[in-house]
């Protein structure tokens, strides 16, 4: 954490920075329930174009 506390200062802009915020609680949210975040986030970006709207929520690590 302390290296990844320098780096993150330079995300480029705050819209990067949130950003890189979603995509690291995503992977830490996988992590937390069991999941390989590697096969979470795969499995996620395939499923994502033809996910309904209404059904984006079971998309969550935690469904």
């Amino acid at each position: 954490m302390a290296l990844g506390r320098a780096n993150w200062l330079f995300a480029g802009s705050l819209r990067a920075g949130k950003r890189a915020a979603v995509i690291m609680s995503l992977i830490q949210s996988a992590k937390l329930n069991g999941h390989d975040p590697y096969r979470y986030l795969a499995d996620v970006l395939e499923r994502l174009p033809t996910q309904p709207a209404s059904r984006l929520k079971e998309l969550l690590p935690h469904r």
